[in-house]
């Protein structure tokens, strides 16, 4: 039987600023990108976030950005290779406090946002990750896209690497993101982004926005906590799955 992990990037309330409805997302998904607060949450919403992982026996990893909380973290910043080393175990570690006191862990980090994009192929950034995690705990997983410098880079340390798909995000024929600014960045329809995950799964194939079909070979899927549908996405790409005989669980 065909197994995937299935992803969601949660926590990013702020304050009385509420974004997303975490508590039926992960009655969903079975991995939590749970925010760090540099592009979104506060330390009460973490421990909050991570409490109802908990709960749940969902797996906890931590969502490192930039430090860019005006900007949601979609903005590049020319940070140096140590800075960001700093700025990343300065997140992990924070989420790691948090986790202890809720009675869970950190088992993986995702970079968020323009961060994730970036390490995609700047060398500097993506080393950046790879050192935090390193130094912290070697242990820690790290979700990627595949093919990225920073896969490869975590590969090289000996880390563990877990190649990642987007269920709600264009790709564009060289197998990246489209930037959210250009059409075709969102999908926003349960059932089409449904079959869309299955076909990613099954067929191990995903069509970019120009038509092309684009090989891809994942470990988990995502689905953006933050898009007005992303419950009801998430739900039916999880009943189509287990419909169609994939198991979906947290990777390992």
């Amino acid at each position: 039987m065909s197994t995937i992990d299935l992803n969601s990037d949660i926590g990013e309330s702020f304050g009385r600023w509420e974004l997303g409805d975490d508590k039926a997302m992960l009655d969903v998904v079975t991995s939590a990108n749970i925010a760090c607060g540099f592009h979104a949450g506060d330390p009460s919403t973490i421990a909050q976030t991570a409490g109802w992982s908990v709960d749940r026996g969902v797996r906890i990893g931590a969502q490192v950005s930039y430090r860019d909380l005006a900007g949601f973290g979609r903005r590049f910043v020319d940070a140096t290779r140590t800075e960001l080393t700093d700025d990343i175990v300065y997140q992990i570690g924070g989420l790691q406090a948090l986790a202890a006191a809720a009675g869970g862990q950190v088992t993986y980090v995702k970079p968020h946002g323009a961060l994730y994009n970036t390490a995609v192929h700047h060398e500097e950034h993506a080393l950046a990750v790879v050192d935090a995690i390193a130094t912290l705990d070697p242990n820690l997983a790290l979700l990627g896209l595949p093919g990225s410098r920073l896969l490869a880079l975590g590969e090289e340390r000996g880390l563990r690497v877990v190649r990642e798909a987007f269920a709600d995000r264009g790709y564009t024929p060289a197998g990246t993101l489209v930037p959210r600014s250009e059409e075709g960045a969102l999908l926003h329809d349960p059932v089409t982004v449904a079959e869309r995950v299955l076909r990613m799964v099954t067929d191990k194939v995903v069509v970019a926005v120009d038509g092309t079909e684009i090989a891809i070979d994942v470990d988990s899927v995502c689905v953006h906590g933050d898009s007005p549908a992303a419950v009801a996405m998430a739900a039916a790409v999880r009943e189509l799955l287990t419909a169609e005989g994939v198991e979906v669980e947290a990777f390992t």
